[in-house]
């Protein structure tokens, strides 16, 4: 299949923007669209040139890959009887509302042994890719994602929402589990948490602290990354990473330093950027954006035959790390 039939089921903001991914795709071929909102479904395929279906029913036969992007209460609803008719499905973060509805979701594509992703897009950060592919291992992880409130996703709180997307990639980069946790949060706007904090302690010794608000004046996506050879910050907004690590003359100059008394110091600051640090800003530029990334990569893995970047598994893990942390933020929220 060198051109994949899908459809987007949920159309509004995030929807809007998968099914206009798919209609300009030489992979996809966009069949049709879906809303609980009909004249929003029709406004959208009339945009795009494809066809308005009244329900996910409909899709049976129809379509190779469909993407759910209804809100999170409805994403066991739609997703189980696609997978179950063997449809494989890319089903927007959080997996689900709860784990039981998650785990519905897995047996569902377990029966009808079809492909399950997961749409924890910020794993396609070009970033955090490079970051992967330099082989970094962190063993420290600072992160902060900030948002304006935007009176969409009021029916979950800031934790599954925003910070869930820092606690996939977390979970990703340390590759351990988590011991311990010490959460803290409040509500201000909405009748959930709006913002919450969380520092995860792991079983090899690693440490995160993870910070989420949506009622912020101002956006921030900061990624920060220490480890005993390097420390790598990246801003998600401005798409910008910067590697810092050992140089060539570590050694060398590291023993210099030693000797040299504060009067000394002072007057060779040079030692720092004379081959002592290596600084390096991180070449992201000309990479595919995120969900672009993410929705291409959704489909090599249908056409392929091959696991997806983010595994049911992955998304349940995440879901189950981000409930736990609620918990804990609803035991002396304020």
């Amino acid at each position: 299949m060198s051109t994949l039939r899908v459809a987007v089921v949920g159309v509004g903001h995030l929807g809007r923007i998968h099914a206009g991914i798919y209609a300009d795709s030489e992979a996809a071929d966009l069949v049709g669209v879906i809303d609980a909102n009909p004249e929003r479904a029709k406004a959208v395929a009339e945009e795009l040139g494809c066809e308005a279906f009244g329900s996910p029913q409909e899709l049976t036969d129809r379509v190779d890959a469909v993407s759910v992007v209804v809100p999170t209460i409805a994403h066991a609803d739609v997703a189980v009887p696609l997978l179950e008719a063997g449809i494989p499905c890319l089903v927007e973060k959080p997996l689900a509302i709860d784990l039981a509805s998650a785990d519905r979701i897995l047996e569902a594509a377990d029966r009808g042994g079809a492909l399950l992703s997961v749409g924890h897009v910020e794993r396609f950060q070009p970033g955090v890719r490079v970051v992967r592919e330099l082989g970094l291992r962190p063993r420290f992880i600072e992160c902060h994602r900030l948002s304006t409130f935007s009176f969409r996703s009021t029916d979950i709180g800031v934790v599954h929402d925003l910070m869930i997307h820092d606690l996939d990639l977390v979970l990703h980069l340390m590759g351990d589990d988590v011991e311990h946790i010490d959460a803290a949060g409040g509500t201000i706007l909405t009748d959930s948490e709006d913002m919450a904090s969380v520092r995860l302690v792991f079983a090899d010794g690693g440490r995160a602290n993870v910070t989420a608000s949506r009622v912020s004046l101002s956006p921030m996506r900061r990624f920060r990354m220490f480890s005993s050879q390097s420390y790598v910050s990246l801003d998600f907004t401005k798409n910008y990473g910067l590697l810092v690590r050992k140089g060539d003359n570590w050694d060398e100059s590291r023993a210099a330093l030693e000797r040299m008394d504060p009067a000394e110091l002072a007057a060779h600051g040079d030692l720092v950027t004379g081959g002592m640090l290596q600084v390096e800003e991180l070449e992201l530029t000309g990479l595919e954006r995120p969900l672009q990334a993410e929705l291409a990569s959704f489909l090599a893995s249908v056409r392929e035959g091959s696991e997806p970047e983010v595994t049911g598994e992955e998304g349940r893990r995440a879901l189950a790390l981000a409930e736990e942390v609620a918990s804990r933020v609803r035991d002396q929220i304020w």
